[in-house]
Formats: C-alpha cells, sequence, structure tokens
C-alpha cells in the first residue's frame, strides 16, 4: 500500500517546525523527516536523505513549499528525479503540486524555477545592499571571532590542533586555518 511521507525543515536552531509537522499529518503523513538546517545545498540535509531513500513504488513526499525542499534548480531538479527513481511522487501542499499528473510535473518545474529565481534576486540584493553600506563607511564586514594571537601562543606552547581546538572552544579545521593563515604572513 502506497504511504505518504512528509518532509519538514527550516533553516536555523531557533526557528521549529510544528507547523510544517502538523500539516504535514494533516496531508496524511504517518511519518515526518524533520531537520534545521540551510537548505541552500544538500550538505548535512540527514533527513531528506532519510525521506528519500524510504520511498518506494507509489509513496509520496509531501512538503509544505517547495523552498523547504531546496532553493536552487538544479537540486530541486535532482531531487525530483530521486523521487520519480523510486517510483514515488511529490506533493506541495500550500502550492497545489502532485508530481503524480503531467500537470503537477510542468507546475513543479515552474515553482523550482522560479523558487531558484527568488534565491538570487535576494543574493543580488543582500550583495547590493553590502556594497552599499561599505561605501557610506556602515559596514565593516564580520568581526573575527577567533584571535589569532591565543591560537598562535597556543601553539607556540607545544599543543596541537586538536589540543588548541578544544581549550578555544572552536573546530580544528579553524585552527588549521588561522595557522595556514599565520605561515602564509610570516
Amino acid at each position: 500500500m502506497p504511504k505518504v511521507f512528509g518532509y519538514a525543515r527550516v533553516s536555523s536552531t531557533d526557528q521549529s517546525t510544528a507547523i510544517q509537522e502538523t500539516a504535514l499529518k494533516a496531508a496524511g503523513a504517518a511519518v515526518v523527516f524533520s531537520e534545521r538546517v540551510s537548505g541552500t545545498t544538500r550538505d548535512n540535509r540527514r533527513e531528506l536523505a532519510k525521506a528519500l531513500a524510504v520511498l518506494g513504488k507509489g509513496d509520496t513526499l509531501a512538503i509544505t513549499r517547495l523552498d523547504r525542499l531546496g532553493r536552487s534548480l538544479l537540486d530541486l531538479a535532482n531531487i525530483a528525479d530521486e523521487i520519480a527513481k523510486a517510483g514515488a511522487h511529490l506533493r506541495v501542499i500550500e502550492q497545489a503540486v502532485d508530481t503524480s499528473t503531467p500537470a503537477g510535473r510542468a507546475f513543479f518545474g515552474m515553482l523550482a524555477t522560479f523558487a531558484a529565481f527568488e534565491t538570487d534576486v535576494r543574493r543580488e540584493r543582500q550583495a547590493e545592499g553590502i556594497a552599499k553600506a561599505k561605501a557610506d563607511g556602515i559596514y565593516k564586514g564580520r568581526q573575527p571571532t577567533i584571535e589569532l594571537d591565543q591560537v598562535r601562543a597556543l601553539k607556540t606552547s607545544g599543543l596541537g590542533p586538536t589540543a588548541i581546538a578544544a581549550a578555544m572552544g572552536i573546530s580544528r579545521q579553524s585552527v588549521y586555518r588561522l595557522l595556514a593563515a599565520k605561515d602564509a604572513t610570516s
């Protein structure tokens, strides 16, 4: 018997998926995969991977809005292809898309194009705003959150990158990046 699975996503940890989950359950989703992660790429979207992995022939993956699934046209097309290859369908509740029909597949394509366009326009506006703020002397950029001198001092005292990262509460990759920057300026 075909099943309906839900997928809910918000972009940051201080947001809630509760409203999406309620809507997905009301749409018939027995299981809802939820996560708090950016939708700009598929990196670290473990719950999406799980949702796609459980889809079988005749199943439906339900989402509330297309932008919950992805932001780029390529990601949306790839996800739709994975769903189709599983023999399943995509249903977008708030935008009345159902890829089980030819009209639904066409509408999905149009919405995916507009979703990607919206992301590009938002990125352009943000870049223009930052450029204007820099020109006006208002925007100085993000202030460094890690003290390079402290990393250097810990390295000089004989600590390795793992110990430095633990002592400072930062990632090892940040330590490597700072040490590499130090070597480039030396």
